[in-house]
């Protein structure tokens, strides 16, 4: 007996195997160093294993090796043109200022204390993203303690008066102008040059992310305190994540959040290996190993940076972020508990 053409065709088919989904991925820059090469990149590589989707895999891209500026994630995200981004959150901070209530100057001076915010405002932000451009937030992470370094000695933050500092965010922009520097905008990659140009004095970012990219090779004096913790974050495009099943989405949200947990943990563990890396002490174990001078906060510095979120950091991020997202302050110290 001669089966029928669509029988023998749908048998073939169920004894083929189901083709995987792909999600498209932006992760973080190459040049930020060992967080994206150790931990983010390797998540996306073994993507079904990780979250338990048998029939996804992703298509990781970094930033920069995609022509497009991380200024433009979330635009990037609400088109849909990915699926999945590493998000910088202080870069995009200028589409949504509510974003730097994760993060701002003075806010998160150790993990901790950088893990308890998050936990109570990352729901408001996550709100609003989905709101406003159609993005999910699937966790939150800190690159770590965001730090000093600088060509021209310094001895206290005093020092910057009149010098030219790379800056990331608004909000850092605002605390180096009243410190008397000139806060110059730019981004990760463009800096180590920048530096040995002199197209800036000084600079911040994270001591692991400054050994990777060579900073110490250009500067000559880092000041350890900590301005910020340098909040990033994983959305995923709404549309995608309505697509999914509830059972997915628990097991994609739970690959996340050990993703992130991942990251808070070697975020810290790369923090007091790349400060010894950095300034030559031992034991250097995760960088290169480097000669800069050390320079010990002060007592008036700590207390400046201590002080700047009533004085500084919150006065100008609730003018920015009230004036785009009505009640944006007013949600931040209901979540924080903070008083003003």
């Amino acid at each position: 007996m001669i089966r029928p053409l669509t029988t023998c065709v749908a048998a073939l088919m169920l004894a083929l195997p189901a083709q995987a989904e792909t999600l498209r991925v932006m992760g973080q820059p190459v040049a930020t160093g060992l967080i994206q090469k150790n931990v983010e990149q390797p998540f996306f590589e073994n993507f079904a294993e990780n979250t338990g989707l048998e029939s996804f895999t992703a298509d990781y891209q970094p930033v920069d090796v995609t022509g497009i500026k991380d200024t433009e994630q979330l635009r990037i995200l609400k088109d849909g043109l990915f699926d999945i981004v590493s998000l910088r959150l202080s870069q995009v901070s200028r589409d949504e200022p509510t974003i730097l209530g994760l993060d701002l100057v003075g806010l998160n001076p150790d993990y901790d204390t950088g893990r308890k915010t998050v936990e109570a405002f990352a729901p408001v932000v996550d709100e609003r993203l989905q709101a406003k451009f159609n993005t999910k937030l699937l966790g939150v992470w800190p690159f770590g303690p965001q730090v000093l370094f600088c060509e021209p000695e310094i001895a206290s933050l005093a020092d910057l008066k009149g010098l030219k500092v790379r800056v990331y965010d608004q909000n850092l922009a605002e605390f180096v102008s009243l410190l008397g520097g000139t806060p110059v905008p730019l981004s990760f990659p463009e800096v180590q040059q920048s530096l040995a140009r002199g197209v800036v004095d000084c600079a911040i970012t994270g001591p692991s992310s400054a050994n990777s990219a060579g900073w110490p090779e250009v500067t000559a004096y880092t000041l350890p305190i900590a301005f910020q913790l340098a909040m990033n974050g994983y959305g995923i495009n709404l549309d995608t994540w309505n697509s999914l099943t509830p059972e997915q989405q628990d097991k994609l949200q739970a690959g996340f959040d050990a993703l992130t947990d991942e990251i808070w943990t070697y975020s810290e563990e790369l923090f007091d290996d790349a400060v010894n890396c950095n300034t030559g002490t031992e034991p250097c174990e995760t960088g290169t190993a480097y000669d800069l001078k050390l320079v010990e906060p002060s007592a008036a510095d700590k207390e400046l940076v201590g002080t700047a979120v009533p004085n500084v950091s919150f006065p100008a991020w609730k003018e920015v972020c009230d004036a785009t997202n009505p009640g944006c302050s007013e949600a931040w110290l209901a979540a924080t508990g903070a008083s003003m």
